[in-house]
C-alpha cells in the first residue's frame, strides 16, 4: 500500500499508532472495487440475493419496463410447438432438439427489455441480451438452461449463423476442437438426460473413437438394464423370451447411422439404421466382438436367447457368430455373399407389408444380380411379423415397403468365424450364442446355391434333397420350455458390462494381427514338414 504526503501528515497529527489506522484506511479503499464486482458476479451467476442487492443495481423502473412491453407479444411470438402456451421448467423435447444443434456462431437476437425489473434475472438479462451470438452468450453469463428457457417465452430469436444439422456427437470429435459452447451444452445435456432417465451422472460418460451420442449412450443403458431385468424375471418364471421382450428393448435401443451395408441401400440413401452384435471383421481383418455387444451384453443375449429357447428340433443345431438388429429400412435386392450357412429372420413391431421376397433358386456369386432370371413367379415370400424363416443369405432377397414401424434381427455366421479367439468363442457361449466350429459343415440344414462356386463346396450329392428354405410360424416355435438347470446356468454364466474408453486401440489391433500371423506361420511350417 503506497501513502500519500497527506497521509504522513495525519499519520504524525495522530500519534505513533497511527500507521496501524492509515493501513486499514487504505486496505478497504482498495477493497470496495473488488467488492463490487464480487456483487455483481453474484448477480449474474446462480445462487440467491438480497432484494435490497437487487433494486441497487436495477437501472429500471417498473413504469419504464411497462412502456417498453408495448406491442412485444405480437413482435416476438411464442415458437409454433408450444401452441401459445408458455413452457415451464420441464422443457419440450423439441426445444431439447433446437438448443443442442446451436454452435459458437449460431446468431441470435434478444427481446429488449423482456424480464421484469426487481428480481436478479432482471439484471442479468439486461446484460446478457446484448449478445449476438450463442458464443457470446455464454460469455455474458448465461446456461444452456437459461437459452431453453428464453426460448420457450419467445424472448430469444436464432437469426442465422452456424447451426448443427443434429446434436454434436463429442465421441466423434478431436476434443481440442470443442468450443466452450460445445463443453457447456454437452454437460448441461448429460444431466437433464441423467435426471429424466433416472441414470447414474457416471454412466453417462462419452469417450472419443466410441462411436456414441450422448442420448445414443443414455438410450442404450436403459435397454440394458431393460433387456438384464427381463432375463432375471424370465428366468425366476421359468418362460421363454417373448415378441414383447424383444420389442420392449428394441424400442429402447438406440440405431446407428450405418453407411457400410452399401449392398441393402434403398434407392436414394446414404445410410439405414442398423447394428451387429456379436462378432464382426473389422476393415483391418481383425475379428471381434462389437463393441456395443461389450457395452451391452445383456442386449445382444435377449436378442440371442429370443431364437435359441425356440428353436424346432428340426433345426436344434442351427450356429450362429452374429444378429444384425435394424429398424425401420425396407432392404435393396442384394446377397449377403461373405456369410456362412444359412440365417433366421424374423420381424417385430407394428406393421404392415415388409415382407421378405427370397429367391431359392439363385445361382447366387459371382453372377449378377440383373443376369440371375429373378422374377416374381421364382421368388418366395415369407410374412416375418409371423413367420420365423431360415434361408440361405447367399441369394438374392429384399424386403417389401412397409408401414409403421418395422425392427427385424438376422441370426448369422460370418465368413471368417474360424479366426475367432478362443477368448470371444466363450464370451459367446455365456451370451447364448452358439458358435458353429470351423470345421462346420455350412449345408447342414439348407441346401446350397446352385451357383458354380457353391457347389464346389457340396460336400455330397444328398445335400440335393434337402431343402432351399425353412418356415416356422408362432405355434411351432412356442412350445418348448426351457430347462431349470439351463436357466440356472444362463444366469449364472452372464456377462458383465465392460467399460473401456476403447477396446480396439491401434495397439490392441497390431497385438492382435501379430498373434493371428504367428499362429499362421505355425500351421504352415507343420503343413510344410
Amino acid at each position: 500500500l503506497k501513502f500519500t504526503s497527506r497521509d504522513r501528515e495525519l499519520s504524525v497529527a495522530l500519534g505513533p499508532s497511527s500507521h496501524l489506522i492509515m493501513v486499514k484506511s487504505t486496505a478497504m479503499k482498495a477493497k470496495q472495487p473488488a467488492m463490487k464486482a464480487k456483487g455483481m458476479s453474484k448477480l449474474l451467476t446462480h445462487g440467491s440475493v438480497d432484494k435490497a442487492t437487487v433494486w441497487k443495481a436495477t437501472k429500471m423502473t417498473r413504469e419504464q419496463w411497462l412502456k417498453h412491453q408495448e406491442g412485444m407479444e405480437a413482435k416476438w411470438p411464442l415458437p409454433d410447438y408450444m401452441n401459445g402456451e408458455k413452457g415451464h421448467m420441464q422443457f419440450r423435447p423439441e426445444t431439447f432438439a433446437k438448443v443442442t444443434c446451436w454452435t459458437e456462431n449460431t446468431k441470435i437476437l434478444y427481446r429488449p427489455h423482456a424480464k421484469a425489473p426487481g428480481s436478479k434475472s432482471h439484471i442479468r438479462y439486461e446484460k446478457y441480451s446484448r449478445a449476438k451470438t450463442v458464443g457470446e452468450a455464454l460469455q455474458l453469463c448465461t446456461y444452456p438452461a437459461d437459452w431453453c428457457w428464453d426460448l420457450e417465452r419467445g424472448f430469444i430469436k436464432v437469426v442465422g449463423g452456424h447451426i448443427r444439422d443434429e446434436p454434436l456427437n463429442i465421441s466423434k470429435v478431436d476434443e481440442s476442437k470443442l468450443t466452450p459452447v460445445d463443453k457447456a451444452i454437452h454437460t448441461w445435456y448429460k444431466r437433464e438426460l441423467a435426471r429424466k432417465l433416472g441414470l447414474p451422472l457416471a454412466e453417462l460418460a462419452v469417450y472419443q473413437g466410441c462411436n456414441e451420442s450422448l442420448e445414443d449412450r443414455a438410450n442404450r443403458l436403459l435397454a440394458q438394464k431393460d433387456a438384464k431385468e427381463i432375463l432375471e424375471a424370465a428366468e425366476r418364471q421359468g418362460r421363454i423370451v417373448s415378441d414383447e421382450d424383444v420389442l420392449k428393448v428394441l424400442q429402447r435401443w438406440s440405431f446407428m447411422k450405418n453407411m457400410s451395408r452399401s449392398n441393402v441401400l434403398p434407392k436414394g440413401q446414404e445410410w439405414v439404421y442398423s447394428d451387429t452384435l456379436g462378432e464382426l471383421r473389422d476393415r483391418t481383418g481383425d475379428v471381434h466382438l462389437t463393441s456395443a455387444t461389450r457395452r451391452y451384453p445383456q442386449v445382444a443375449e435377449l436378442f440371442a436367447r429370443w431364437l435359441t429357447d425356440r428353436l424346432p428340433d428340426e433345426v436344434k443345431h442351427f450356429k450362429f457368430t452374429s444378429m444384425n438388429v435394424n429398424c425401420n429400412y425396407a432392404a435393396a435386392l442384394h446377397r449377403d455373399a461373405g456369410n456362412f450357412g444359412p440365417s433366421f429372420i424374423r420381424a417385430f413391431g407394428e406393421f404392415t407389408g415388409g415382407q421378405l421376397n427370397y429367391w431359392p433358386d439363385d445361382s447366387g456369386a459371382p453372377t449378377p444380380l440383373e443376369k440371375s432370371g429373378l422374377t416374381k413367379a421364382n421368388r418366395v415370400q415369407f410374412d416375418l411379423s409371423k413367420q420365423l424363416a431360415l434361408f440361405n443369405g447367399n441369394c438374392a432377397h429384399s424386403v417389401e415397403p412397409f408401414e409403421g414401424q418395422r425392427y427385424s434381427i438376422v441370426w448369422f455366421t460370418i465368413g471368417c468365424h474360424d479366426l475367432i479367439s478362443p477368448e470371444d468363442r466363450e464370451k459367446l457361449q455365456r451370451l447364448s450364442i452358439l458358435c458353429p466350429e470351423p470345421n462346420e459343415d455350412p449345408y447342414a440344414l439348407l441346401r446350397a446355391p446352385k451357383g458354380a462356386r457353391a457347389a464346389k463346396k457340396m460336400v455330397a450329392a444328398a445335400q440335393k434333397s434337402k431343402p432351399p428354405y425353412r418356415s416356422f410360424v408362432k405355434t411351432q416355435v412356442e412350445k418348448r420350455r426351457p430347462s431349470k438347470s439351463a436357466l440356472k446356468e444362463a444366469a449364472k454364466r452372464r456377462l458383465k458390462p465392460e467399460l473401456a474408453k476403447s477396446f480396439y486401440t491401434v495397439e490392441a489391433r497390431r497385438a492382435s494381427f501379430l498373434k493371428r500371423t504367428a499362429k499362421d506361420g505355425k500351421v504352415m511350417k507343420k503343413t510344410k514338414q
